[in-house]
């Protein structure tokens, strides 16, 4: 039977719905549209009378998807564009591919064995589509699909990829991101990005890898997964209370045990202080990598290069260490890491067990192809890929690294 939808109600959940009327922009053109706050709110249709999201509702739902699912580390601009020029906002439209006889679904025509695929190996699962493709003509789970395809995208095969490669490439596949096929797709986006309505604009790149902490550690009032104690086994956090640098940082600043906030920068996202970083990182290599030569300020600088010691990651790279979800799954399910378990990609957004799966990449990174491996190639390897490595070149990274590694060993001494 095929999809049909009257109502907005019709195809998103009711804490989505609420979070739409949050949104003032959202609430005003529906109040001025004659819709009432507890009824059903109809969708807007086309002279076809196909049903459409108006770009600001389009705003909307990017918005809220990037905020709570990818940390506002994707511009929702990006989203927004690619939606005008991949279904004119339409959430029932198809396209048909004669050459390889899939079809593309939605508002991001997503294909449904991608959406599967970020699901089961890429571990964006807070939507599942598995067994019922029609998911995909839902807002914000297309959304959601066509979000972390881009967020993928970013950092294909460990390098950190321009606005202008994922774009190419969310068009043409990887294999045609530089190719002149993909350019007119290009050119097209852009002009359709510059004539969006005017909105605020993020405060960070659409994968942002520079972002700048705050220099000191305001707290902010923290609830859900803005606390520690959310993101942290109480183990874990018994043994951070039981470090004296850090049991004082956080008594000075008022914690309470149970309640420990993270410090937020000026952007309100959440990072670890570097006394926070220096114990995380002690317990994860005393506690599991003490027979592996794993020290914990070698995990601090990598950590402070790669996320900024940002919770969440920075740009395209998830959490403290960077560690992106299917390499955490090889090193729980084939090299046995499984101190830490890794079910989801939110989970490496936890800093012990983003530093605990950096800890044991870095350990096989060290015995390389079985043949112990110096600390430059390991770096070098950590940050690019093992098969990138040059040691004949001394880039930008390692010296960044040794800059921060000395001021980790400084403080140790």
């Amino acid at each position: 039977m095929a999809v049909s939808f009257k109502y907005w109600d019709d195809c998103i959940d009711p804490k989505d719905m609420e979070a739409m009327w949050m949104d003032p922009a959202v609430r005003n053109e529906w109040i001025n549209a004659g819709e009432t706050r507890g009824s059903k709110v109809h969708l807007s249709r086309d002279p076809d009378g196909q049903p459409y999201l108006t770009q600001i509702e389009m705003k909307a739902v990017s918005g809220i998807i990037v905020e709570r699912h990818f940390y506002s580390e994707i511009d929702s601009d990006m989203i927004c564009a690619l939606a005008e020029l991949e279904s004119d906002r339409q959430p029932l439209s198809t396209r048909y591919n004669k050459k390889t006889k899939e079809v593309t679904m939605g508002i991001m025509q997503i294909l449904p064995k991608t959406a599967e695929w970020l699901v089961r190996e890429v571990g964006y699962q807070a939507y599942g589509v598995e067994g019922n493709s029609n998911l995909l003509y839902r807002p914000f789970i297309n959304i959601y699909f066509g979000a972390a395809y881009l967020k993928w995208l970013s950092n294909f095969s460990q390098k950190e990829r321009t606005e202008e490669f994922i774009v190419r490439a969310y068009k043409g596949g990887t294999k045609k991101a530089t190719h002149k096929s993909t350019l007119p797709y290009w050119k097209r986006y852009l002009s359709v990005k510059e004539s969006l309505p005017s909105r605020k604009v993020l405060e960070v790149s659409p994968f942002a890898n520079n972002p700048a902490p705050a220099t000191q550690a305001s707290k902010m009032p923290g609830s859900g997964n803005t606390t520690w104690d959310s993101r942290a086994s109480p183990e874990d956090m018994e043994g951070m209370w039981n470090n004296p640098t850090v049991s004082k940082e956080w008594n000075q600043s008022g914690e309470k045990k149970g309640k420990v906030r993270f410090s937020h920068d000026g952007q309100m996202k959440p990072y670890l202080s570097r006394a926070e970083m220096r114990a995380v990182a002690e317990i994860i290599a005393s506690k599991h990598f003490s027979t592996k030569g794993i020290k914990s300020t070698v995990l601090c600088a990598l950590a402070e290069i790669v996320s900024m010691r940002f919770v969440n990651g920075s740009g395209a790279r998830t959490g403290l260490t960077g560690i992106d979800y299917p390499t955490a799954c090889w090193l729980y399910k084939d090299l046995g890491y499984k101190a830490y378990s890794v079910e989801k990609v939110e989970d490496l957004t936890r800093p012990f067990v983003s530093m605990y799966f950096g800890a044991a990449y870095l350990a096989w990174l060290s015995q390389y192809e079985g043949r112990e491996r110096s600390l430059q190639f390991v770096v070098q390897a950590y940050l690019s890929g093992p098969k990138n490595v040059n040691l004949q070149e001394t880039g930008p990274q390692w010296l960044k690294f040794q800059e921060s590694l000395s001021r980790y060993e400084e403080v140790k001494k």
